[in-house]
């Protein structure tokens, strides 16, 4: 299905393939970036596979990540990247790395924000090593607060060989609208930075779909216009209806849909700001949480103790419904509480 899926963009393909020629000519003294945006189901990784399965001379490090919000620590994407990777030879403590990899057992409070912060992108440049390199970032729309700022940090590293291809939801649909906006044009401020909105296919491109499927020359305007009405264009929706009547004719994605069976399902009620009632300490205690920081971070911070810390996150996580630091973190942001940005002094 991949020549269906790739339906419509050809200039998208070919863009891509310019900016990585950039890196592979080694013409750029710091990494190109290419943001791409959409709706879900667009198509944006179906784009980055092909664009990968299409570049020359082939990309010699490939790093891809995605959103893990479900984490129990910052930097998910990295954390995705180091996963099943042979880290033994990277030179950067072991702790920070482990850390840095989300392993259960890390010891997670020795380093600040900061720190971290140049320790990761150090981990990224041995990763990448001479180059060239693809640095593939999906979900930007639902990555960690920390994750944001490592790629921001990654888009303007100097001497790092590499083309960093970005995928994200539009703003308004990410986890941290806020948070989201402002990662999405630090990257399209990067100077040549590519920037591709991908939106859903034309009557026209869904009709090249199914002379494609069927082998049909001349599929007929009403087949393409119910076809284009059902599935709004989305290339996803496309591809999972005509996997729904293969080996079938055309005539049969003129059928109705059947009408499913109401599922009765209790609607989740988000925590609310209100409902929360978080105490003085706790709100406290989430701006260290928004920052990044370990329990003994905190700890230092606010001059209480590690155990009352401890208690304090217990407590964040079962008043606002959050599974981890990361979740009660981005719960915060989401609500735009005004939260204390304290110092790990």
């Amino acid at each position: 299905m991949m020549p269906v899926s790739m339906v419509g963009r050809a200039g998208e393909l070919a863009e891509l393939d310019r900016a990585w020629s950039t890196v592979a000519a080694s013409r750029r003294p710091a990494p190109a970036v290419a943001v791409l945006t959409g709706a879900a189901g667009v198509g944006k990784s179906l784009l980055v596979a092909a664009a990968l399965e299409g570049f020359a001379p082939r990309p010699a490090v490939v790093l891809s990540g995605a959103a893990r919000v479900h984490g129990p620590a910052p930097y998910d994407w990295l954390a995705a990247v180091l996963t099943g990777r042979d880290t033994s030879r990277l030179d950067v403590p072991r702790d920070a790395l482990a850390w840095l990899a989300q392993q259960p057992t890390a010891p997670r409070e020795r380093y600040a924000p900061g720190t971290l912060l140049r320790v990761a992108v150090r981990v990224v440049r041995l990763l990448v090593g001479a180059g060239p390199a693809v640095l593939v970032v999906e979900d930007l729309h639902a990555l960690d607060p920390a994750s944001l700022n490592l790629v921001g940090e990654l888009a303007t590293a100097a001497d790092l060989p590499a083309l960093l291809v970005v995928a994200s939801r539009p703003a308004e649909d990410a986890v941290a609208p806020d948070l989201a906006v402002r990662a999405l044009a630090r990257l399209c401020g990067v100077r040549g930075a590519v920037r591709q909105h991908l939106g859903p296919l034309l009557p026209a491109e869904v009709a090249e779909v199914l002379t494609q499927v069927y082998a049909d020359p001349r599929p007929s305007g009403r087949l393409v216009r119910a076809v284009w009405q059902r599935t709004g264009g989305n290339p996803y929706a496309l591809t999972e209806l005509l996997a729904a009547h293969a080996g079938r004719g055309p005539e049969e994605l003129l059928r109705p849909p059947p009408v499913p069976r109401p599922l009765r399902v209790a609607p989740r009620r988000p925590a609310d700001p209100v409902d929360a009632e978080l105490t003085g300490r706790e709100i406290e205690v989430l701006g260290c949480l928004v920052a990044g920081m370990s329990n003994k971070q905190a700890a230092r911070a606010l001059g209480i103790s590690v155990r009352t810390v401890t208690v304090h996150v217990s407590n964040l996580l079962r008043k606002t419904g959050s599974a981890s630091r990361t979740e009660a973190a981005i719960w915060a942001v989401q609500r735009r509480l005004p939260v204390p940005t304290p110092v790990d002094g």
